[in-house]
């Protein structure tokens, strides 16, 4: 009888918990600590989700192209406790982003701080393992 609920819990562990601690992955698992990137652009929208929070803005090339660039913020949790919440930033608000990019080369990046145009300067960034020091 305790083997058949050790397996049973077992199991529950496996469909619930594993798949959230698969999901999370260090700093330095994806992004490029030796590609720091800034960006201004247009934001598009804002998600506050876990296990990370985002931004997606778009940015103006040089040869006249518009790119969207994907931008990993903290989780939300944090993020609201440093004042930044999803109403901070809206749809159309100009941004200035600073981070570094993916390792695959995708727009990716690992925001650290968004400067809005008021001038005020968001920490964003995680402090996850290989993650630089603000």
């Amino acid at each position: 009888m305790r083997s058949t609920r050790a397996l049973i819990a077992a199991g529950l562990w496996l469909v619930t918990v594993a798949p959230v601690v698969h999901a999370h992955h260090s700093f330095a698992a994806e992004f490029d600590v030796t590609q720091p990137i800034t960006l201004k652009g247009e934001v598009q929208q804002v998600d506050f989700v876990n296990p990370h929070g985002w931004i997606y803005i778009t940015v103006k090339e040089p040869d006249g192209t518009v790119e969207t660039w994907n931008v990993e913020l903290g989780s939300p949790n944090t993020l609201i406790r440093r004042g930044f919440t999803k109403d901070t930033v809206t749809k159309g608000t100009q941004v200035l982003v600073n981070g570094y990019r993916a390792k695959d080369g995708s727009h990716t990046v690992n925001g650290t701080n968004v400067t809005l145009p008021d001038g005020r300067r968001l920490f964003t960034g995680s402090s996850g393992t290989g993650a630089p020091v603000q």
